[in-house]
């Protein structure tokens, strides 16, 4: 098996393999959702922000949850997607003896893209775990949505188009694992996963095909542990 607490600058498919079945406790996963969006050649803010999406906008390869679904010790998962992926996802796990929930993000603030649509301001977040996985967490961290900005400042820090909310994070954290669970994100991206895990006392295994995505979540790493080692010193010296 790979080194826990660690990220890993591949693909997915390529690190999954090399994992040990039925080693992780927890999945969290933000992989490229299925858009409807063409290249724009105007110059715009928005533009720049929907030509930013583009690489991401062709969903992903299902085949990936067969392996996560070997790799967990039981089906623990939770799928960021798109609305157009929703009911491919449902019809995967409709045999696999789950329990599931819709979870939503709800964008105070989201991008003016309407054109013939509703406005882009609700994320879906679909639940996954097998009978007999346990559900934790309390009151305050268990809604079934989630209401805030669309991270503007947390992009233009740390340079990802599609970057979640740390807290929203944190909250199926609690939700679905304990303290020294090991924690998977095979599309870790800028790291929020990673960086909730540690702030949450858990291990974690990542992987990011993304080399600039990588560095930055490597930075975000290591910045969280070293938050984490300066309040435990501090509690400490009291």
């Amino acid at each position: 098996m790979l080194k826990i607490n660690e990220i890993y600058n591949m693909d997915c498919m390529e690190g999954l393999n090399l994992l040990d079945d039925n080693s992780i406790d927890l999945v969290i996963i933000d992989p490229p959702y299925l858009l409807n969006l063409n290249k724009t050649k105007r110059a715009t803010k928005l533009n720049s922000y929907t030509n930013e999406l583009l690489e991401l906008k062709d969903g992903f390869d299902l085949k990936v949850l067969d392996i996560l679904i070997q790799k967990m010790k039981k089906i623990n998962i939770y799928i960021y997607c798109s609305k157009r992926q929703v009911r491919e996802l449902l019809d995967y796990f409709k045999d696999k003896n789950c329990n599931y929930e819709i979870l939503t993000w709800h964008k105070q603030n989201p991008s003016p893209l309407t054109n013939n649509n509703y406005l882009p301001d609700t994320e879906y977040i679909l639940f996954f775990r097998e009978k007999g996985v346990k559900l934790y967490g309390s009151y305050s961290t268990k809604r079934k949505y989630y209401i805030s900005g669309t991270n503007h400042t947390d992009k233009k820090k740390y340079k990802h188009p599609t970057i979640k909310p740390l807290k929203l994070i944190e909250y199926h954290i609690e939700n679905s694992s304990r303290e020294g669970d090991v924690i998977l994100d095979c599309f870790c991206g800028s790291g929020t996963t990673l960086v909730g895990a540690i702030n949450k006392n858990r291990n974690y295994i990542g992987f990011e095909i993304n080399k600039k995505y990588y560095e930055t979540a490597k930075a975000r790493v290591q910045e969280a542990k070293t938050l984490k080692a300066g309040d435990a010193n501090e509690k400490n010296s009291n």
